[in-house]
């Protein structure tokens, strides 16, 4: 009987949140090598620059930085190299019709775990203004203060 394992993050896309506003979130497996999904699991992974594309009714994944396997020699893939994502046609079909409204795009936000196999967040994303990234950031960090004199005088949230 297969044990469940849950989730384990490898990779998260913090800029994403600071630039843009995530509308909707959606998790799609990943096409990968053998040698990518070992690099993977030692945590090598970067999605801090990529983005996502539908092509030909396909998603394509651009800019995700896997690592080169330290002991997979020859058998070791350009690092960005574009992967397909594995969605339903539907599923590709609905994001590919809100992606052609301005200001839509599709970033990844995370790549995880989940039992055992590779998983891709997607989000649909509309970019923030300036005013918009500061109003984050105030709000942020007028949190902080309140956390902080709430811990000060030991009363918890």
């Amino acid at each position: 009987m297969a044990k469940e394992k849950g989730q384990r993050l490898i990779a998260n896309n913090k800029k994403a949140y600071h630039d843009y506003f995530i509308e909707e979130k959606i998790e799609a497996g990943i096409e990968l090598v053998g040698t990518e999904v070992k690099s993977c699991r030692m945590g090598k992974c970067s999605i801090k620059e990529a983005f996502i594309r539908v092509e030909r009714g396909e998603m394509f994944v651009y800019g995700m930085h896997i690592s080169p396997y330290e002991k997979g020699n020859i058998f070791n893939r350009d690092p960005l190299r574009v992967r397909k994502l594995l969605l339903h046609k539907s599923e590709i079909r609905k994001l590919e019709g809100q992606v052609a409204q301005k200001g839509y795009t599709l970033v990844p936000l995370t790549v995880h775990f989940s039992n055992s196999r590779i998983k891709v967040d997607i989000g649909l994303a509309k970019g923030k203004k300036l005013f918009d990234k500061r109003q984050s950031i105030a709000k942020k960090d007028m949190r902080r203060e309140a956390e902080r004199e709430f811990k000060q005088t030991g009363i918890r949230v």
